[in-house]
Protein backbone atom coordinates (compact mmCIF):
# COMPACT_ATOMS: atom_id res chain seq x y z
CA UNK A 1 0.00 0.00 0.00
CA UNK A 2 2.80 2.49 0.61
CA UNK A 3 6.36 2.70 -0.71
CA UNK A 4 9.53 2.95 1.39
CA UNK A 5 10.03 6.20 0.66
CA UNK A 6 6.47 7.08 2.11
CA UNK A 7 6.88 4.71 5.37
CA UNK A 8 10.05 6.80 5.80
CA UNK A 9 8.41 10.35 5.41
CA UNK A 10 5.63 9.11 7.96
CA UNK A 11 8.13 7.98 10.28
CA UNK A 12 9.86 11.22 10.46
CA UNK A 13 6.53 12.95 10.82
CA UNK A 14 5.61 10.47 13.88
CA UNK A 15 8.82 11.41 15.27
CA UNK A 16 8.79 15.42 14.35
CA UNK A 17 5.36 15.06 15.80
CA UNK A 18 6.61 14.04 19.19
CA UNK A 19 9.83 16.44 19.15
CA UNK A 20 7.41 19.38 18.35
CA UNK A 21 5.46 19.10 21.16
CA UNK A 22 8.21 18.64 23.64
CA UNK A 23 9.69 21.90 22.10
CA UNK A 24 6.22 23.75 22.03
CA UNK A 25 5.65 24.41 18.44
CA UNK A 26 4.10 23.59 15.46
CA UNK A 27 5.05 20.60 13.50
CA UNK A 28 7.94 21.34 10.82
CA UNK A 29 7.20 18.90 8.01
CA UNK A 30 4.59 19.91 5.03
CA UNK A 31 2.40 17.38 3.80
CA UNK A 32 3.70 15.89 0.40
CA UNK A 33 1.30 16.40 -2.65
CA UNK A 34 0.63 12.54 -2.30
CA UNK A 35 -2.46 11.37 -2.40
CA UNK A 36 -1.51 8.28 0.23
CA UNK A 37 -1.65 10.73 2.55
CA UNK A 38 -5.38 12.34 1.96
CA UNK A 39 -6.43 8.72 2.16
CA UNK A 40 -8.77 8.20 5.54
CA UNK A 41 -7.84 5.29 6.81
CA UNK A 42 -7.44 3.77 10.31
CA UNK A 43 -3.95 4.16 12.11
CA UNK A 44 -2.06 3.60 15.07
CA UNK A 45 1.52 4.69 16.39
CA UNK A 46 3.22 2.61 18.81
CA UNK A 47 6.50 3.46 20.74
CA UNK A 48 8.95 0.90 21.89
CA UNK A 49 11.20 2.06 24.91
CA UNK A 50 14.55 -1.14 24.76
CA UNK A 51 11.88 -3.94 23.43
CA UNK A 52 9.28 -2.34 25.92
CA UNK A 53 6.05 -0.89 25.01
CA UNK A 54 5.96 2.83 25.79
CA UNK A 55 2.47 3.82 24.54
CA UNK A 56 0.46 2.97 21.67
CA UNK A 57 -2.86 4.77 20.52
CA UNK A 58 -4.58 4.95 17.08
CA UNK A 59 -7.76 5.46 15.25
CA UNK A 60 -9.88 2.05 14.13
CA UNK A 61 -11.36 3.93 11.39
CA UNK A 62 -10.20 6.64 8.75
CA UNK A 63 -11.75 9.90 10.69
CA UNK A 64 -9.22 12.01 9.29
CA UNK A 65 -6.07 11.48 6.56
CA UNK A 66 -3.19 9.77 7.03
CA UNK A 67 -1.08 12.42 7.78
CA UNK A 68 -3.33 14.22 10.19
CA UNK A 69 -3.62 10.96 11.74
CA UNK A 70 0.03 9.98 12.06
CA UNK A 71 0.80 13.34 13.65
CA UNK A 72 -1.89 13.20 15.99
CA UNK A 73 -1.47 9.73 16.94
CA UNK A 74 2.64 10.22 17.47
CA UNK A 75 1.72 13.03 20.09
CA UNK A 76 -1.22 10.51 21.54
CA UNK A 77 1.11 7.55 22.47
CA UNK A 78 3.70 10.14 24.04
CA UNK A 79 1.87 11.92 25.56
CA UNK A 80 -1.78 10.66 26.26
CA UNK A 81 -1.85 6.88 26.60
CA UNK A 82 -3.21 6.38 30.37
CA UNK A 83 -0.67 3.59 30.88
CA UNK A 84 2.59 5.64 31.34
CA UNK A 85 3.67 9.31 31.95
CA UNK A 86 3.94 11.45 29.38
CA UNK A 87 7.20 11.24 27.28
CA UNK A 88 10.69 13.40 27.93
CA UNK A 89 13.10 14.70 25.70
CA UNK A 90 15.59 12.75 27.01
CA UNK A 91 13.36 9.29 26.36
CA UNK A 92 12.66 10.12 22.74
CA UNK A 93 16.44 9.46 21.41
CA UNK A 94 15.83 6.12 23.13
CA UNK A 95 12.30 4.94 21.73
CA UNK A 96 11.44 3.32 18.49
CA UNK A 97 8.34 4.42 16.85
CA UNK A 98 5.99 1.71 14.74
CA UNK A 99 2.99 2.46 12.61
CA UNK A 100 0.23 0.54 11.73
CA UNK A 101 -1.85 1.85 9.05
CA UNK A 102 -5.25 -0.44 8.85
CA UNK A 103 -7.46 -1.84 6.33
CA UNK A 104 -11.26 -1.59 6.85
CA UNK A 105 -13.29 -3.34 9.39
CA UNK A 106 -14.82 -6.83 8.28
CA UNK A 107 -17.77 -8.82 10.45
CA UNK A 108 -16.48 -12.03 11.42
CA UNK A 109 -18.78 -14.38 10.66
CA UNK A 110 -16.76 -17.82 11.44
CA UNK A 111 -13.89 -17.58 13.99
CA UNK A 112 -12.54 -19.82 11.02
CA UNK A 113 -11.92 -16.63 8.92
CA UNK A 114 -9.10 -15.75 11.65
CA UNK A 115 -5.59 -15.98 11.21
CA UNK A 116 -2.79 -15.12 13.95
CA UNK A 117 -0.31 -13.10 12.29
CA UNK A 118 -2.71 -11.30 9.60
CA UNK A 119 -5.55 -10.22 11.50
CA UNK A 120 -6.12 -7.78 14.26
CA UNK A 121 -9.42 -7.65 16.00
CA UNK A 122 -12.08 -5.27 17.47
CA UNK A 123 -14.81 -6.50 19.87
CA UNK A 124 -17.22 -4.21 20.61
CA UNK A 125 -21.23 -4.01 22.35
CA UNK A 126 -23.22 -1.42 23.58
CA UNK A 127 -21.12 -0.15 26.27
CA UNK A 128 -17.54 -1.52 25.55
CA UNK A 129 -14.85 -1.75 22.97
CA UNK A 130 -11.51 -3.03 22.62
CA UNK A 131 -9.28 -3.53 19.76
CA UNK A 132 -5.68 -5.91 19.35
CA UNK A 133 -3.11 -5.21 16.43
CA UNK A 134 -2.01 -8.12 14.40
CA UNK A 135 1.65 -8.00 15.76
CA UNK A 136 0.12 -8.44 19.41
CA UNK A 137 -0.04 -12.20 19.37
CA UNK A 138 2.59 -12.69 17.43
CA UNK A 139 4.58 -10.90 19.84
CA UNK A 140 2.45 -12.85 22.79
CA UNK A 141 2.98 -15.87 20.66
CA UNK A 142 -0.76 -16.60 20.95
CA UNK A 143 -3.26 -19.00 19.12
CA UNK A 144 -6.01 -17.85 18.21
CA UNK A 145 -8.11 -18.78 21.00
CA UNK A 146 -5.65 -16.71 23.08
CA UNK A 147 -5.91 -13.55 21.06
CA UNK A 148 -10.10 -14.22 21.42
CA UNK A 149 -10.14 -14.12 24.90
CA UNK A 150 -7.39 -10.86 25.28
CA UNK A 151 -9.41 -9.05 22.95
CA UNK A 152 -12.26 -9.83 24.94
CA UNK A 153 -10.40 -8.64 28.30
CA UNK A 154 -8.67 -5.88 26.37
CA UNK A 155 -12.50 -4.53 25.61
CA UNK A 156 -13.13 -4.69 29.89
CA UNK A 157 -15.33 -7.79 29.86
CA UNK A 158 -14.86 -11.39 30.60
CA UNK A 159 -12.61 -13.50 28.41
CA UNK A 160 -15.17 -15.36 26.77
CA UNK A 161 -16.85 -12.02 25.60
CA UNK A 162 -16.41 -12.83 22.41
CA UNK A 163 -19.29 -15.59 22.34
CA UNK A 164 -21.78 -13.26 23.62
CA UNK A 165 -24.48 -12.62 20.86
CA UNK A 166 -24.57 -8.89 22.30
CA UNK A 167 -20.84 -8.63 20.91
CA UNK A 168 -19.64 -7.95 17.35
CA UNK A 169 -16.17 -9.36 16.30
CA UNK A 170 -14.47 -7.39 13.12
CA UNK A 171 -10.97 -8.79 11.49
CA UNK A 172 -8.36 -6.49 9.48
CA UNK A 173 -5.63 -6.04 8.63
CA UNK A 174 -2.53 -3.37 9.02
CA UNK A 175 0.64 -2.87 6.68
CA UNK A 176 3.08 -2.21 9.87
CA UNK A 177 6.58 -0.74 9.62
CA UNK A 178 9.01 1.18 11.91
CA UNK A 179 12.32 2.70 12.28
CA UNK A 180 15.82 0.61 12.35
CA UNK A 181 15.74 -0.75 16.06
CA UNK A 182 18.13 1.27 18.81
CA UNK A 183 20.91 -0.34 20.17
CA UNK A 184 20.75 -1.43 23.52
Amino acid sequence: MVTEEQKKFLLRLARESILSWLENREVDITQPNDEIFEKKIGGFVTLHNQGQLRGCIGYIKGYCSVFETIKDMARSAAFRDPRFLPLTKKELKEIDIEISLLSELELVKDIEEIKVGRDGLVLENETASGILLPQVPVEWNWDRDTFLQQVSLKAGLNKNAWKDPQCELFRFQAEIFSEPKKSV
